[in-house]
């Protein structure tokens, strides 16, 4: 999957099932490798994330798709959990 990497800035994340994530604001980047290892997202959406920061870096190995938006794997482990547990 190859994109430059100025047109993921403002892209907004959304999960394989069709939840708003957060907006792109930066991207990480392993300079000995030159590869992309994350992207930095803000506006992220609190209803799915415990977090009290500003945003949030997700793994790039978990984007499935970029296009007009972004695509991620949909992952539990990182989302609130249910009120009822």
């Amino acid at each position: 999957m190859h994109a430059e990497l100025t047109s993921l800035f403002g892209l907004n994340v959304y999960t394989d099932k069709g939840l708003y994530v957060g907006n792109v604001n930066d991207v990480v980047i392993e300079a000995a490798d030159r590869k992309v290892t994350g992207l930095a997202l803000n506006r992220i959406n609190r209803e799915l994330f415990d977090v009290t920061r500003e945003g949030i870096i997700l793994p790039y190995r978990w984007v499935l798709a970029i296009g007009d938006i972004v695509i991620v794997k949909q992952v539990n482990r990182l989302t609130k959990k249910n009120e009822s547990e």
